[in-house]
């Protein structure tokens, strides 16, 4: 498709070819110029997705689901404070440059949002509304025992028995 349009005075403007010098002309006529735009539609890609991939992502999801709707609540709070540890973790060490996998920490949000989806879902049958929840909330975070998370403590543990290896 072809459009034309009238430019600034005394300018002409070819947007196909950007490279060719703009003519400039020293006459002062009523005409001002012309400005020539050239507008390609590109047909959209087809992308090709197998659907078994697809289904497959669906029900690892799904089986995550039925294994955290299995726990209590308060597994549920204890494994959040765990993988919240777990993320403060990966914080540090991407801080500190040193190597990590960088899917992890989506992994890490998307079971912690799962958890708490869970949860909420509990709250909802129980009919506690958004602001009984918020305020519950606000009471479990300050109850919170501060604790280093699992890969601390096993990181711990596999010192300590190298220096008991060492001394021995």
């Amino acid at each position: 498709m072809l459009s034309l349009s009238i430019a600034s005075p005394s300018t002409i403007i070819f947007s196909p070819k950007p490279h060719i010098p703009i003519p400039k002309s020293s006459s002062s006529s009523a005409f001002n110029g012309v400005k020539i735009q050239t507008h390609i539609r590109v047909p959209p890609q087809r992308v090709s997705f197998s659907p078994s991939s697809s289904v497959v992502m669906m029900s690892k999801r799904l089986d995550e689901m039925k294994e955290i709707r299995t726990k209590t609540t308060e597994e549920i709070n204890e494994e959040v404070v765990d993988l919240k540890g777990e993320l403060l973790m990966l914080r540090l060490q991407k801080s500190a440059r040193n190597e990590f996998k960088s899917s992890e920490f989506g992994r890490m949000r998307k079971r912690i949002a799962r958890m708490l989806t869970v949860k909420r879902e509990r709250e909802l049958e129980e009919g506690i509304n958004k602001r009984l929840s918020r305020k519950l909330d606000r009471q479990w975070k300050k109850s919170i025992v501060v604790r280093p998370p699992p890969s601390l403590k096993k990181l711990q543990e596999e010192e300590a028995a190298a220096e008991a290896e060492k001394s021995a």
